[in-house]
């Protein structure tokens, strides 16, 4: 069963771990996809092909959501290439930690600009779409750490906070137009990120989690699938947890 055939979705960040995963399963579900990707071209036009071997329309653009006009034109091009938008997957995000002692201005500014302006950029810019659609859902990628919070990441955890906060008030704004608004906050996944870690931090992670595993891409992007179809059209202003039961 496809859930989403014939569906338009953008999903920002999406060259590589989680966003990629998301963008593969959006397209075996039938949907027609857009996606962008910022530092590595190769990535992007790898994935592009690889949507499109699936039998549904794909689109990568290289655009830096953090930019306010980038978003406006990334947008307009979703739009005029693929006819209309049904989904956004806000996804792109970066992290710079640090303790607070050790943080300076940049790394907070930077990450604050690439998570959680970047949300506010692109709803901002789809919302007219949506609007005239009388129809969207947009799906915001927080992280437990926003609903935690972590030593070393009061820049990360600040900015997923934000998306929350913004996740909510959008859906209390915009719901009247049939337009959905939630956020998924993912736990401890396995990504090119956490492949990083020692041996040590692992298993301190696994300690806190009631699964004692990871969480894979895949598991993130399932929720994601079924945020975006129309099995969800009664859930709005939600923030889901995809976390092995670590937060309860």
């Amino acid at each position: 069963m496809k859930l989403l055939e014939g569906k338009v979705a953008l999903i920002t960040g999406a060259s590589k771990g989680i966003g990629r995963t998301i963008a593969l399963q959006y397209a075996e579900h039938g949907a027609n996809v857009a996606f962008t990707y910022l530092s590595s071209v190769e990535k992007g036009e790898a994935l592009e092909k690889e949507l499109q071997e699936k039998g549904v329309k794909a689109k990568g653009f290289r655009s830096d959501a953090s930019n306010f006009t980038a978003a406006e034109e990334l947008i307009n091009g979703v739009v005029a290439e693929f006819g209309r938008l049904d989904i956004l997957v806000n996804n792109a995000g970066i992290t710079k930690d640090n303790l607070l002692m050790r943080m300076n201005e940049e790394m907070w500014d930077r990450v604050i600009e690439v998570n959680l302006k970047s949300v506010f950029n692109t709803v901002k810019a789809a919302t007219r779409t949506f609007m005239k659609q009388k129809s969207g859902s947009i799906i915001n990628m927080t992280s437990v750490v926003g609903i935690s919070g972590n030593a070393g990441q009061a820049n990360y955890s600040a900015s997923k906070a934000g998306i929350i906060g913004f996740t909510k008030s959008v859906a209390l704004e915009l719901g009247s137009r049939n337009i959905r608004s939630n956020a998924i906050a993912p736990g401890f996944i396995e990504t090119e990120m956490t492949g990083q870690l020692d041996e040590k931090t692992m298993e301190g992670w696994m300690q806190n989690i009631p699964l004692k595993r990871p969480g894979k891409p895949e598991d993130v992007a399932a929720l994601t699938v079924f945020l975006g179809s129309d099995m969800s059209s009664y859930i709005s202003g939600q923030v889901i947890q995809v976390d092995g039961g670590m937060l309860t």
